[in-house]
């Protein structure tokens, strides 16, 4: 399938008109017809609805479309990057992270990325759950915790976070303030993770002892927001992210407890497909996020 014949399907796709894209490609109306239909043959499905006065993609249609548009600006990009060192980030960059960390920390970043560069456009999934960037199309993934080691992902670890404890003052005063770090036991946690083993706190101590905390996990959650958000209801304490629980704390909605002690140190990672060659729109977010945070 050659390139032109792709670049033209999209642009009738885009101009809603056989006429206006055959124009803008310096095409007959005739050749742009007979590119869509030597295209529909080759792929063996109808891509366009079309009526006297209308033309609307299938769902085989909008599939391959956005497809395309990808493809094209891959390659636009690809070529731009060897006329010069910097090419200019162009289509739309798919970017996954999880819930939290994307609305608290990403979101606020995204305005100043978006205005230096202005052909770009940006898909973002706000979601905890694993996705497969390969097989759901995404060209970047903000993770939490370290890669399996037969992975076939690239890491780069952009920053780190650790868990602490809160609880809301509310809960202190209805539950009391434990007074020793065993005592979290006897309270109620709110526990990430729907399995089994979630419930168990590994906690290390700033002079190096550890300590495993185990007890009360009648309420579990998949979601750190619905964590934070439970443990500023007063529903008990929660182990979480300092990142999730900073706004809180600030406005006195929180209380970290034992402060000397913390959850293991999780990486937080950019993960992408291995490539010979990394898009430039991925290289400029990575860096993007690199700087902002310092090593």
């Amino acid at each position: 399938m050659e390139l032109r014949t792709m670049r033209t399907f999209v642009a009738i796709v885009e101009m809603g008109s056989f006429v206006a894209a055959a124009k803008a490609l310096g095409l007959t109306r005739s050749a742009a017809g007979k590119a869509l239909s030597r295209l529909e043959t080759h792929l063996g499905t109808r891509l366009l609805h079309r009526s006297t006065r209308t033309l609307s993609l299938t769902t085989d249609g909008q599939f391959f479309y956005e497809r395309c548009v990808q493809i094209l600006a891959d390659i636009d990009e690809a070529e731009s990057s060897v006329r010069q060192d910097n090419p200019e980030p162009k289509g739309t960059l798919r970017l996954t992270v999880t819930s939290a960390f994307g609305r608290i920390v990403i979101l606020p970043l995204l305005n100043e990325f978006l205005k230096k560069w202005p052909e770009l456009e940006i898909e973002i999934s706000f979601t905890d759950r694993i996705i497969d960037l390969v097989e759901e199309g995404f060209d970047l993934g903000i993770r939490m915790g370290d890669l399996p080691v037969d992975s076939l992902m690239v890491a780069r670890r952009i920053t780190h976070c650790q868990h602490f404890m809160y609880a809301s003052p509310a809960y202190l005063q209805q539950h009391g303030t434990p007074e020793n770090i065993h005592e979290i036991g006897s309270h109620q946690r709110l526990i990430y993770g729907l399995q089994s083993d979630s419930g168990v706190w590994q906690l290390a101590e700033k002079a190096g002892a550890e300590i495993a905390i185990v007890g009360n996990r009648r309420l579990r959650f998949d979601s750190g927001e619905a964590i934070k958000d439970a443990a500023v209801a007063g529903m008990g304490i929660a182990l979480m992210p300092s990142f999730l629980a900073a706004d809180d704390v600030h406005h006195q909605r929180l209380v970290r407890l034992f402060p000397a002690w913390a959850g293991r140190d999780i990486a937080i990672n950019a993960v992408y497909p291995h490539r010979k060659h990394l898009a430039a729109k991925v290289r400029q977010f990575i860096d993007m996020l690199v700087m902002h945070f310092p090593s």
